[in-house]
């Protein structure tokens, strides 16, 4: 389970995240929503310590994150970022990257077969001796993601995990996140501009406005009020085939 109590983080003198507060539970899948510039890309890199915050807590199964060394932190959260590196290495070799935070002398028998596994889970077995400057940008997500979960991680962290993605594996990406999150003992945390699409996979949300957390909660928060607060569109929320389903006015 992720705790983060009082989270506050500025670059220079400007004030980005203020007094942020959340928690998620073993199994859950939590998006981070708001407008382009509030902090939901900044609010992972302070989890994850790639930024160091002003103040606060960040808390993993009762660990303590800023206590560790940066190898203990990837043991424990698997990061994805919006853009990925490219290089001249294979995909297979790529998402066998993930598993260094557990490797003390070379690769072993377990840390192939964990690699294996990812490639069949995200369909890339056909892609594993391609290189990564040959595949496509939605591949190349996939091969982000596969490398964060081989890592074994407690919480995964996704910056915008759909965004170089087509319709058709935006949906397979976030139900196959899904099944893996309740599968293990996983917690998920997102950051996306797709209302429909977080609201149809995520468990809770966390609304952020100027700063500072606007509302928390479970679907709950997904009202037309909220979402028109933090986004100034206005907005219906409809239920369509039993599905909750966010239009603009």
């Amino acid at each position: 389970m992720l705790k983060i109590r009082d989270i506050e983080f500025s670059y220079k003198t400007a004030p980005v995240l203020k007094g942020i507060d959340m928690d998620v539970g073993i199994h859950e899948l939590l998006t981070i929503l708001g407008p382009n510039g509030v902090g939901k890309s900044t609010l992972l890199k302070c989890i994850n310590g790639l930024f160091k915050t002003k103040k606060g807590t960040i808390i993993v199964n009762q660990e303590n994150l800023k206590e560790m060394k940066r190898v203990e932190i990837a043991k424990r959260l698997g990061y994805v970022p919006q853009r990925a590196e490219v290089s001249q290495i294979t995909v297979f070799d790529s998402v066998l990257l993930g598993r260094k935070p557990h490797i003390t002398w070379d690769v072993s028998k377990r840390d192939m077969q964990i690699t294996k596994d990812a490639l069949t889970r995200f369909g890339m077995d056909e892609l594993s001796l391609k290189y990564i400057d040959e595949i496509s940008g939605g591949e190349l997500q996939k091969v982000q993601i596969a490398r964060a979960l081989v890592q074994e991680p407690k919480v995964l962290l996704l910056d915008e995990p759909t965004s170089s993605l087509d319709l058709c594996n935006q949906h397979r990406i976030m139900t196959t996140l899904v099944d893996v999150v309740k599968q293990t003992d996983l917690t998920a945390i997102l950051t996306m501009h797709d209302l429909n699409l977080a609201v149809r996979y995520s468990d809770k949300f966390l609304l952020l406005k100027d700063g500072n957390v606007f509302a928390a909660g479970d679907r709950s928060v997904i009202t037309p009020e909220n979402i028109e607060a933090v986004y100034g569109l206005p907005v219906s929320g409809e239920m369509y085939v039993g599905r909750p389903v966010i239009v603009p006015r």
